[in-house]
């Protein structure tokens, strides 16, 4: 198996319409499709009496060799999930709606680097079964234990650091104690 590989994976976006003075709906991520086609614009996919639900983009999952712990640790978790990156796209963007999704990831670390950011929104949502069998055979394909070793710290002399010499004591001081009577 490649060292990197890469999965194209629908994003679907959904519009529901809230009961809020401030704001009149919301957006989030809420599911992928895999091997999905790549699309010019948003499709839309279902309808509700108050929600919409559109195939927003397509973007690529890649999977990397040293990223396998990552993997590894969303896969041991009780549902594993896509991350979906969303940012806002209200400065005219190519869509014309008010959201645009940019990335999608199966690690829960790199997730987290992005949420250190308040510019975008990360959306978990479910990993589909055909791509938890994908992302485990990459894991079972590349990933190696590596066993915790401990740093072993030099001991250091604190005479050599100047530690335990009244001010003034350094050598090479140029001061002088005055001599009391």
């Amino acid at each position: 198996m490649d060292p990197m590989v890469r999965l194209p994976l629908g994003v679907v976006v959904e519009r529901r319409e809230i009961d809020n003075p401030w704001q009149s709906h919301t957006w989030r991520a809420v599911a992928v499709i895999p091997g999905a086609p790549a699309v010019d614009g948003w499709t839309t996919l279902l309808k509700g009496p108050r929600w919409i639900r559109y195939h927003a983009a397509t973007l690529p999952v890649v999977l990397h060799r040293a990223e396998t712990a990552a993997y590894l640790t969303n896969l041991s978790s009780d549902q594993p999930a896509i991350y979906v990156g969303l940012r806002d796209a209200t400065d005219g963007g190519e869509s014309g709606f008010e959201i645009a999704p940019f990335m999608v990831t199966a690690s829960p670390f790199e997730a987290q680097d992005y949420l250190d950011s308040s510019e975008v929104v990360i959306e978990r949502v479910a990993m589909p079964d055909g791509v938890i069998a994908w992302v485990q055979a990459f894991v079972d394909a590349h990933h190696v234990d590596k066993p915790f070793e401990k740093r072993k710290r030099e001991r250091l002399d604190p005479n050599e650091l100047g530690f335990g010499r009244r001010p003034g004591d350094a050598a090479g001081s140029r001061r002088t104690r005055a001599k009391r009577p």
